[in-house]
């Protein structure tokens, strides 16, 4: 079966950049989310549904159908899970730092709500992606862990956003957690950049940031696959641990003792 796909040059082809258009659907499904409010009962129901059959499809494509890496052989496929999940975290993150800064400008608890929920969602996907990593290391470094600036960083960041979620939980008055968290976001966001660009700051056993022109076409594109795969579910969790936060501010605000005058409207969804 792989023989036949690699010799159809055109299939090829059209493999290769399958992830591409997939992805622009995602993208326009999740734009109609936003700027559509009839949608979002059903748009997130599709989301849903292509990223778990994209799911199915990338394990058939990660565990078999890529030819393995050349020097670290089978283990390289665990980076088709590791790789996506870790980018989906800094997603994740980065929306965070948006929502903090548009609350200090603007004060909405939309903004607030979404700034709990990414940093939650980033959280659960920065604590799988970098598990995936150490297990990796083990038989490609010899250790499940090392304070490697790229890991170190990288714990940084789950300790970090850990801390960020754990103040919302400790502070009962709406306004004060709002505006805290917000500027704990926007500190905390610091980490992300240094995060990035760590292995090519100092020296690192971690590898350097792969592009195209240095992957194998086929790995690219299952690694664009499973970017796209994830980005699916990564919206879908959006949603609901938004939803989530949104009604808790609607609980919080229903009480008028609760609702500080410097905030702005009810509670709405995005």
């Amino acid at each position: 079966m792989r023989h036949w796909l690699l010799t159809l040059d055109d299939t090829t082809r059209w493999l290769l950049w399958s992830p591409l258009l997939l992805l622009a659907l995602v993208l326009a499904l999740t734009g109609l989310h936003i700027f559509d409010a009839a949608s979002r009962k059903w748009v997130w129901k599709v989301l849903l549904f292509i990223g778990v059959t994209m799911l199915i499809a990338q394990s058939v494509l990660g565990l078999w159908w890529v030819p393995p890496e050349h020097y670290m052989g089978d283990v390289y496929r665990i980076i088709y899970m590791h790789v996506p999940q870790v980018w989906m975290a800094l997603i994740g993150m980065t929306i965070n730092f948006g929502c903090s800064v548009l609350f200090l400008f603007k004060k909405s608890w939309v903004t607030d709500s979404l700034a709990e929920a990414s940093a939650s969602v980033g959280v659960y996907f920065g604590a799988v992606g970098i598990t995936l990593g150490a297990i990796w290391a083990k038989p490609t470094w010899g250790a499940y862990w090392t304070w490697d600036p790229r890991l170190t960083t990288a714990a940084i960041m789950l300790v970090i956003y850990t801390g960020y979620l754990a103040l919302r939980r400790f502070v009962e008055d709406p306004e004060k957690r709002a505006t805290w968290s917000a500027v704990m976001g926007i500190i905390a966001y610091v980490d992300i950049p240094v995060l990035w660009f760590s292995v090519k700051w100092w020296r690192s056993i971690h590898q350097v940031q792969s592009s195209p022109k240095t992957v194998d076409a086929l790995m690219t594109m299952v690694l664009r696959w499973s970017a796209t795969t994830f980005l699916c579910l990564f919206v879908v969790f959006l949603y609901h641990r938004y939803r989530q936060a949104q009604a808790t501010r609607e609980r919080e605000v229903a009480a008028p003792e609760a609702l500080p005058a410097t905030i702005s409207g009810p509670v709405t969804s995005p």
